[in-house]
Formats: C-alpha cells, structure tokens, sequence
C-alpha cells in the first residue's frame, strides 16, 4: 500500500510552475545527502613488500610495454593475431556495449516522460436519406516526471558507471591474460620442440650403442645381453617421441583458439632464441591497485553494489512525480505548440510507502548483503594478486638458481657417459653403467629444457601479476 498526495491543484499557469520546480531543485540539492552515503575506496591493509622482497622502488616491469619485454618479433606477430581474433576478447567488448547501453538509459531516467497518443473516429449517420460521414482527430499528449529528492536515481546512473567502468576493466583483464596465455604457450611450444630434438638426437645415439655393441660382442668384449639391453634403451628413447608429437600438436591447437583460428600449425622460432630478463624490478604492493585489472573491477563491482545500496535506502522515502497531460482535438490542433496551451494540466503527486509487505525492507538487506559480498571479493581479489606475485618471484628465483647447477650437472654426466664408454671398451665396466650415465644425462638435458621454461614463464606470470600488458 502507498499513500498517494496530490500536493496542489491543477496548474495552468506556466510561470507558477517554473518558480515551483526552481524550488524543487532547490530541495533536491539538500535531500540527497540525507539519505545516500558519499562513496569511498575501501581502506585495504597491504604488506608493506612482497614476500621476501623489500620493496623500496616504485620501479616495475609492468609499466614495460609488451612490445618491449618481448624479443621475438614471431611471438609479437601472435600476440598482435591475438588480440584482433580472440573470441574472449571479443566478448568482453560486447559487455562494454551492454553496459554503455545501461549507462545511457541510467542518465536518462532524470529527465521526463513524454508520450504521445493520436486517435481518430469516422462516424456515418442518416440524415435525410443520405449517409453523413465525420471525422473526428485527437492528440493527447503525457508527460511524467519524477524529482529526484533522494538521489535514487543518482545513485542508480552512478552504479550504471561503476558497471561500465567494471566490463571496462574486464576487458582490460581479459587482454592481460590473453597476452600472459598467448606468452605461456609459446614458450611451452617450445620447449616440446626443444624436447623432441634432444630425444631424437638421443635415439641417434642409441642406434650408435647397439652398433657398438654389435661390434663389442663380435670381440666378445661383452655378451649378447648387453646387445639385446642396448636394443631396449634404443626403444625406450624412440617411444616417447609419438606421446611429444602428440603434445606439440595439442598446444598449437591451444595456441590456435587463443588465436581464434582454426587448429593448425603455428609458426615459430627456437627456445634457445629467446632472451630471458637477468633481474626483475616489482614495485610496491600498493601500485597492485591500480594496475591489475582484475583488482580494478573488483572495486568497481564493490561501487556498484554500494550505489544500489544507496538506492534502496531512496526507496523508504515519499517519491515526488510531477504528470501532465493535454489533450488536443482537430479545431485546437494549431493550439499545439502554444506553451500556453500545451500540457495545461500539470498535477504533483507524493507517493510515500506505508505497507509493502516488507519489499523495502528486504531490497535493503538483499543489497547491502551484495556489498558485503562485492567488498569481500575485492579483498580476495587482492590477496590473489599478492600471492601470484609472490609465486611468480620464487618460481623465477628457482629458475635462475637452478640454471647454474644444472650446467655443472650436464657437464659431469658429459663426462661420466664418455668415460663409462671407454671403461665399456676396455673391458673395465659394463653396459649397465653406460646407460645409467646416458639415462642421466638425458634426463638433465630435459631438466635444463623445464628450467629455461620456468624462467620464461615465470617472467611472463609476473608480468601480468603486476597488471602489466596494457602498454603497446
């Protein structure tokens, strides 16, 4: 139930009504802020550094343009393909247009109604024999408008923005993304590649062993079981190159729809090509807010739901709407842009909730719950954003400290496969010692492939951790 009051009579004179509505503009500028609360950036607690890392420098890779921190002109050319033909992308423009859609309509809500009816009637009559035609034509003209007293509708167009702001950032968030994906598959394309070249290289060896097997037992160096034995250690290698084919395959698919192209071969260069940075600079914790996207529509999604909030407290309070109407017949219809005349009756109408079954009550509660939930997914979204740096670092750090250990490994296994080869042939050793030592040492080389991998990724992580790819 609401209570209806019509505040004063039928208008006609146009300068009583515009000296009303002057102070009604008036009262507006003072309701509002009774009412709504004045929007603030939640007040979020950071560490003062990264995770073992003293941040003391605003400096950071993510104001690098992608251009930049990427070498490979073939890697630049599918991030280019990428971001004119992702089909996430594309959509994530699409709800910016819903939104700029909304956010229009939002700013049209404070103007006026006006509608237009036109009606016209043919009446026959008998008069003396004859039928007696006439027509009759009439416009009526509606107009509504309701003051915004209580800043409902304010709050209404500012959640419409913080909407538009929040697919903005979005689509900001998809593009870093799709650069860090783009980046990431790349590189693990390569490093398959590269696997597939080290295994085949091996293989080529193995067949070599056999023959010196062959060779060996003709001497009767060795027996026949280190022959058949060399024989598996061959296929053993060979058999692992149908499952790396397989891979390369499903990343270039992968790196196909991130393309939004049909799966198919992807070009590319080698791993050894790229150029990895040798020190990293983070910036601090606070610059996360401004740059990551995903924190930024985190926020705008809170601002949202805190003017919706707003607009729900409106809602217990009388809502002023102001109707006129004018109806014109055929003998007026050059009356109709007389301002004189047009929308002669002007009406007020306060509308204050008395009963509503609750309705207001829980719109509130049900909103300010939203908030609640919108302010928690910010916080979350912060702490994700803290703790992805915070891996990517340590992910990089173990990258670069690793790649040192494992020149030494590979060189001493080198050595240890060359020397058990010598022993072999001299009778001093078996050939079970030879393949422990090959059997190492391609395991390091694959070892080295995975380390190379995590630097490159790890750098890419990060970047995008720290809201950087926005920058051509």
């Amino acid at each position: 139930m609401s209570k209806r009051i019509n505040w004063y009579p039928a208008v006609t004179n146009t300068k009583i009504l515009r000296n009303s509505l002057i102070v009604l503009a008036l009262f507006v500028c003072t309701s509002c802020g009774l009412v709504t609360e004045s929007y603030q950036q939640p007040d979020i607690d950071l560490q003062p550094s990264f995770r073992d890392v003293p941040s003391m420098d605003t400096s950071t890779i993510a104001a690098i343009p992608w251009r930049s921190l990427f070498k490979d002109s073939v890697l630049l050319n599918l991030i280019e393909d990428g971001l004119s033909g992702n089909n996430d992308l594309k959509i994530a423009v699409a709800r910016i247009k819903q939104a700029e859609a909304g956010f229009d309509q939002s700013k049209l809500a404070l103007w006026p109604n006006l509608s237009a009816e036109a009606t016209t009637s043919i009446t026959q009559s008998r008069q003396n024999g004859s039928t007696v035609s006439s027509n009759e034509f009439q416009l009526a003209l509606n107009a509504s408008w309701e003051i915004d007293i209580w800043g409902k509708l304010t709050s209404a167009k500012r959640a419409s923005l913080a909407a538009l702001l929040e697919t903005q950032a979005y689509r900001n968030a998809v593009v870093t993304r799709l650069i860090a994906d783009i980046a990431n598959t790349y590189y693990s394309l390569l490093a398959f590649d590269a696997q597939l070249e080290i295994t085949r290289k091996t293989v080529a060896i193995r067949i070599a062993d056999v023959n010196t097997m062959n060779e060996l037992k003709a001497n009767a160096v060795v027996t026949g079981a280190a022959v058949v034995q060399s024989e598996a250690n061959r296929y053993a290698a060979e058999v692992t190159i149908p499952d790396i084919k397989q891979n390369i395959r499903a990343v270039e698919n992968s790196l196909c729809i991130l393309l939004g192209r049909s799966p198919g071969k992807i070009q590319r260069s080698t791993l050894e090509d790229q150029k990895s940075l040798d020190t990293i600079q983070v910036g601090i914790p606070a610059q996360l807010l401004s740059n990551r996207p995903d924190v930024m529509q985190a926020e705008f999604a809170f601002r949202s739901a805190f003017e919706i909030s707003n607009v729900a407290r409106t809602w217990f309070y009388p809502a002023l709407t102001i109707t006129g109407s004018e109806s014109i017949t055929e003998e007026k219809l050059s009356d109709l842009f007389n301002p004189g005349t047009l929308l002669g009756n002007v009406v007020g109408g306060l509308t204050q909730p008395i009963f509503n079954q609750g309705i207001n009550t829980t719109r509130l509660e049900t909103a300010k719950a939203k908030q609640e939930e919108a302010l928690l997914n910010y916080k979350q979204a912060i702490l994700v954003a803290s703790g992805e740096v915070s891996d990517a670092l340590a992910a990089f750090s173990a990258a670069i400290e690793k790649a040192q250990h494992r020149k030494n490994q590979i060189d001493a296994l080198e050595k240890a496969v060359d020397y058990t080869k010598q022993l072999l042939i001299y009778g001093t050793a078996n050939y079970t010692e030879v393949l422990s030592a090959e059997q190492n040492l391609l395991s390091a080389k694959l070892g080295r492939i995975n380390d190379k991998l995590q630097q490159l990724q790890s750098i890419v992580v990060l970047y995008r951790s720290l809201g950087g790819g926005m920058k051509q």
